[in-house]
């Protein structure tokens, strides 16, 4: 069973330190929707994307031959920072996010964007947390896979530092009695 954890979810504090995740834990799921046109024009207007396919029916339906009018990839995207950034909270730090643009979703999809832990490793100053995490839409089909890596600080440790250094890796440190990234 997934267990959900994590800042504002109602169980658990703003802080989410290393130690409070486990292998196969999720934030809780993101959902926005259903999208609207409206919705997609002014994300398009925010990021200055005026590409007709995201605000003009007639011109995508008949001129491009698509189904509808296709939510942005970059609003596809900040749902996915959403998701890490309101997981990792305040004193966490995203570090590392890829993914892809797999299917299309379109005007009046609701939107879940999902993740789950696939691995821990321990630096010296804080954790480090590999996540699956992606989107899917109506019908649940994913659009959007891809994974993370989120840093999260110790209990009773400091806060992920900013502006955040990656861990360097065992065969490349270079101070005596540093620990090693655990994998």
């Amino acid at each position: 069973m997934t267990r959900i954890t994590g800042p504002r979810d109602g169980t658990a504090p703003d802080r989410l330190d290393f130690e409070d995740v486990a292998l196969g834990d999720a934030p809780r799921a993101l959902v926005k929707g259903p999208l609207t046109t409206m919705h997609l024009m002014r994300w398009s207007a925010s990021v200055e994307n005026f590409h007709r396919i995201h605000y003009d029916r007639s011109f995508a339906v008949e001129h491009d031959m698509l189904p509808d009018l296709l939510i942005n990839g970059a609003l596809k995207q900040q749902f996915l920072f959403e998701l890490l950034k309101t997981w990792a909270g305040p004193t966490g730090w995203v570090w590392k996010v890829n993914f892809q643009f797999r299917r299309m979703n379109i005007v009046g999809d609701t939107l879940t964007t999902w993740g789950r832990v696939t691995a821990l490793h321990s630096s010296r100053d804080f954790g480090l947390v590999d996540l699956d995490i992606g989107i899917t839409g109506d019908g649940g089909q994913e659009s959007t896979p891809g994974r993370a890596v989120l840093a999260l600080p110790y209990r009773g440790g400091a806060p992920v530092p900013y502006p955040f250094v990656p861990p360097v890796p065992e065969a490349q440190q270079v101070c005596t009695g540093c620990s090693p990234i655990v994998t």
